[in-house]
């Protein structure tokens, strides 16, 4: 099992992953981040994904839809931003954020990697 700054660090092993962030969607605050710079500021991609993904949880809950989000995928011109919603004992309430360069990623790949960190992530 993995402890978080684990987890990000095996993110950033991922094909174009530019930054990353464990993130607690109740209150919108990166538990932990690595990467990113000055174009890509973690603080903020993880207040602002809190939005994204509380949003898509009302919405569900509007709609009377009983699943879960597996994952949430924004397309930008030159990047992918993934958000994995983390499941399990004491993950309720956080998620994954990974943000890659859209040229050097594979999205498929990327995706299956993010999902092997999520079950070795021990919160």
């Amino acid at each position: 099992m993995a402890n978080a700054e684990t987890a990000l660090k095996e993110t950033m092993t991922i094909d174009g992953a530019l930054g990353a962030a464990l993130v607690d969607y109740t209150s919108g605050m990166a538990l932990g981040t690595i990467g990113g710079g000055k174009d890509l500021d973690l603080t903020v991609a993880a207040a602002g994904n809190t939005d994204v993904v509380r949003a898509k949880v009302r919405t569900m809950e509007m709609l009377g839809l009983k699943d879960e989000i597996e994952d949430i995928l924004i397309t930008l011109g030159g990047q992918y931003h993934l958000i994995r919603l983390l499941k399990g004992r004491g993950a309720s309430g956080l998620f994954l954020y990974l943000a890659l360069d859209k040229g050097r990623a594979n999205l498929a790949m990327a995706r299956h990697q993010l999902k092997k960190v999520e079950s070795d992530l021990e919160v």
